[in-house]
């Protein structure tokens, strides 16, 4: 097996823009039919097909010699995966509903009982992921969700990665043990709701791979017969489709990233229209859902209006929901991010974010009264569940730090009493006492201060001579007001138990510090994220976490462009770096108006088409126009042919140019999944693999041999 890297042709393609010409010699690896290989990745054109394999054949001759490192750490990451694990079932109405796994299976059993029968009493398999997914190449559950009467059930399903959803109808009567598929679908599925047992809307994926329709399917017709209710002329604009909690309002949203607008129809009343609550405003962000006040209804609105970059709550009357007659709930506090606002008839569950720390805070709707679930530790994550019912004073939180695994609580607002239902088990053993979490303030190139999130081992030592100090594994994603919480992953201990230290960068890009520390990275701040990363890296080997050239850096998507910026600003800093299907062709992206997701972009990152300051702020930080003949660590790159989030070919095309300016002889692979997209593989155990290689890959980075 040939051991030299493969070397794509340059076919030189010039394109000018603003007096400016841009060369890309490796243009051709953008099949023109891609939005059918998407699809069908057996279509990709075999010259692009035959690189992709080429470079396969080379990564995993490369990293053949630690094969069986991978496959014990593999079994090592599944010793700590409870096989037979399901979550705690939840009341809706008639039903408990909860999600099991099988031993040995990767995908989930959705199960349900009646909700006054015993555990193991009358349980009926509602949806089997084993058996749906058996010998798929690739197979991933969108969700399932059921009627309001609870007959009929609905799933959708991606068999190729492309994220093209086909929905199927159960009849949840065919059991007693195991519902069956009534033989009806619909293709290309965003977001659905049932709102009766004749009647599903769902926002329908074009060919642009944007959902830009919203449709009422009547169940036992055609899907060419659908109404279309409402469609989003606007490329900028995705829509969505749900329900309120109340199940009284149909809501439909049309969000890009810095404004929304929602529409609203009454399921209750005959003949309703749909209504907007408020046209969209340049700038105003906000989200809705039906809330009792006083007896009277309210839709009760999450924005950033007035000037409320990290959001307050105002209410507004259904009947005249407009701007105009919005009232403040929750005022706006600077530097603590509503982060979302979840009704049931009497109470009020809101999610915020201060101090990059989550907390959850009730309030009682009739008085008016608030108070705050507290915890503890330096650094965790919450998650926050109101649950299907209305009329209820439980919801339900999850709970996790870096050192704790996960836990599962029933809260009673009214009584405030936690009942613990669930932890986490870890069936290899977790012993958290072993282990040391941190949270690090670190100074920025600007001095505002970088929270970073650090896990080691307890008996670490740290702050010793250079050559004794420990590698780390620094991961970061950074755009789109992204926060990466402070969780329980087990995965994270086969590096932490070999003595790495592992850091969370909350860099700018994400919100953790409030809404500004997103806003701060948008545009002509896009090097703030690059910077703080860059900074939290020489902090800790600054003081003693780790050391320079010990560092390998991490980051997938959004993160894998700050993986391609900070390879060209500070390529010296890192033993390593994986960049996961990362986003580095950024300039031609944000020039071609057609691919999927640009238009409602150019908020983000700006607009090269119209603007001439923005191109040229974009050009100077995208990866791949700022590869440079200097010398750059080794790098684990990856991609997914079905990909549509970020196309194969920026991951390709990057890897093309690296190869062929670098001047260092230091590895760099590129791994392409020829049958998945974003996700890579799927399946609770087969993603390990895929960590499994980029643990294996960071520890040869630093010299690791077993």
């Amino acid at each position: 097996m040939s051991t030299k890297p493969p070397l794509a042709d340059k076919r030189p393609a010039t394109s000018t823009h603003h007096g400016h010409t841009l060369l890309d010699d490796y243009a051709w690896l953008r099949a023109d039919n891609w939005q059918e290989a998407m699809r069908e990745p057996e279509k990709l054109p075999e010259p692009i097909a035959d690189y992709l394999r080429a470079e396969n054949t080379y990564q995993e001759a490369g990293l053949a010699d630690t094969a069986d490192r991978r496959t014990a750490l593999v079994e090592e990451m599944k010793g700590r995966i409870k096989e037979d694990d399901s979550s705690v079932p939840q009341a809706d109405g008639p039903y408990k509903y909860w999600v099991e796994y099988r031993t040995g299976g990767e995908y989930p059993i959705y199960k349900r009982r009646p909700t006054d029968a015993d555990a193991g009493v009358d349980e009926e398999i509602i949806l089997d992921g084993d058996f749906e997914g058996k010998d798929k190449a690739y197979f991933s559950l969108g969700g399932m969700d059921h009627s309001p009467s609870h007959k009929l059930g609905a799933w959708i399903v991606d068999e190729n990665g492309s994220e093209y959803y086909r929905l199927r109808v159960r009849d949840l009567e065919t059991g007693p043990t195991f519902a069956k598929d009534t033989g009806e679908t619909l293709e290309d599925i965003g977001s659905f709701a049932f709102t009766d047992d004749e009647t599903i809307y769902y926002a329908r994926v074009d060919e642009n791979h944007r959902p830009s329709k919203i449709y009422r399917h009547t169940l036992g017709t055609d899907q060419a017969d659908d109404v279309l209710i409402y469609e989003e002329a606007d490329p900028r604009f995705f829509c969505g489709v749900g329900v309120s909690q109340s199940e009284r309002f149909l809501m439909i949203s049309a969000s890009v990233n810095d404004m929304d607008e929602v529409h609203f129809l009454d399921l209750k009343t005959p003949n309703a229209s749909l209504t907007c609550l408020h046209p969209r405003e340049d700038g105003v962000e906000y989200d809705a859902d039906h809330i009792v006040i006083g007896g009277e209804d309210h839709f009760i609105i999450r924005t950033n209006c007035d000037a409320s970059e990290d959001f307050k709550l105002v209410t507004a009357p259904i009947a005249t929901p407009g701007r105009a007659n919005w009232t403040d709930l929750v005022p706006h506090k600077p530097g603590r991010t509503i982060l979302s606002a979840d009704p049931v008839k009497d109470w009020l569950v809101r999610m915020e974010r201060e101090n990059a720390l989550p907390r959850i805070v009730v309030r009682h709707l009739a008085t008016g009264e608030e108070h705050e679930i507290a915890f503890e530790e330096e650094a965790y994550a919450l998650g926050a569940n109101v649950g299907d019912e209305w009329e209820t004073d439980v919801m339900r939180f999850s709970y996790a730090s870096p050192t704790t695994p996960s836990q599962t609580f029933d809260y009673n607002m009214a009584t405030r009493e936690r009942t613990l239902l669930k932890e986490q088990e870890v069936p290899s053993g977790h012993d958290a006492s072993k282990y040391v979490t941190r949270r690090l303030m670190v100074p920025s190139h600007d001095g505002e201060l970088v929270p970073a999130t650090v896990l080691h081992r307890a008996d670490l030592a740290l702050d010793g001579p250079i050559e004794e100090r420990a590698p780390c594994f620094l991961y970061a994603y950074g755009s789109y007001g992204a926060s990466m919480p402070s969780g329980f992953s087990t995965v994270k201990f086969s590096l932490v138990d070999r003595g790495w230290v592992h850091v969370t960068a909350h860099i700018r890009g994400g919100a953790e510090k409030g809404r500004g520390w997103y806003e701060q990275s948008k545009k002509a701040g896009k090097h703030h994220t690059f910077k703080d990363f860059i900074a939290v890296g020489e902090y800790l080997a600054e003081e003693g976490f780790t050391a320079r050239g010990k560092i390998v850096a991490n980051g997938g998507s959004a993160g894998g462009m700050l993986m391609g910026a900070v390879a060209n600003m500070a390529p010296d800093l890192f033993a390593g770096i994986v960049a996961d299907v990362p986003f580095v062709d950024v300039l031609n992206t944000m020039l071609d108006a057609d691919l999927p997701l640009t238009p409602g972009e150019w908020s983000q990152w700006g607009n090269p088409i119209e603007s001439a300051d923005e191109f040229a702020i974009i050009a100077s930080y995208s990866p791949y126009d700022n590869v440079t003949a200097q010398a750059y660590p080794p790098m684990l790159v990856t991609a997914g042919v079905s990909d549509p989030r970020v196309t194969y070919w920026e991951p390709a095309k990057w890897v093309a140019k690296l190869r062929a300016t670098k001047t260092d002889e230091n590895p760099l692979y590129l791994k392409t999944n020829m049958t998945s997209g974003h996700f890579g593989k799927t399946g609770r155990f087969a993603g390990l693999d895929d960590t499994a290689l980029t643990y294996d890959f960071a520890m040869r980075c630093v010299g690791e041999t077993k």
